[in-house]
């Protein structure tokens, strides 16, 4: 059954944007609950699926790291049953993105790595996958949009 929220619930989940981080007596405090029921709310939110998670943005401080993007094509030698291809490509935390193509290429990989050494060693990886006939790889140079 689905809830509809009460004005406290609003606050809450206004509060917790501001702050995912904030303690449950911090927030009973700015909406006027006890400790417990702000838990409790919150909990609930969670269970209801009306909070699905938290998460954390970068702010100007962080250290820049320099990420390296690569794009490499795959070819297959099976294109219609190489599936265990790309369950092995998910498998690869750098591979950011892969794309299954029409035309020439199989598959389109996105990869970001710390450094061209380490996406050349994924690079080695991919191409040693048996399924894997021949890669194409290129650096990306700049993004545009």
């Amino acid at each position: 059954m689905k809830r509809v929220l009460d004005p406290l619930d609003e606050h809450i989940i206004a509060q917790l944007k501001l702050n995912a981080r904030a303690a449950h007596a911090e927030l009973a405090a700015k909406v006027n609950l006890s400790r417990n029921a702000v838990r409790q709310r919150i909990e609930r939110l969670e269970r209801d699926g009306v909070i699905q998670g938290y998460t954390v943005r970068t702010g100007e401080g962080r250290q820049a790291t320099s990420n390296i993007n690569a794009v490499i094509f795959v070819y297959r030698y099976d294109r219609m049953r190489g599936a265990e291809v790309l369950q092995a490509l998910r498998a690869i935390p750098e591979v950011i993105q892969c794309d299954v193509m029409s035309g020439e290429f199989d598959l389109m990989l996105r990869v970001g790595a710390a450094s061209p050494q380490r996406v050349h060693k994924v690079w080695t990886e991919i191409a040693a996958l048996p399924g894997v006939e021949n890669t194409v790889t290129s650096f990306v140079l700049s993004s545009v949009v």
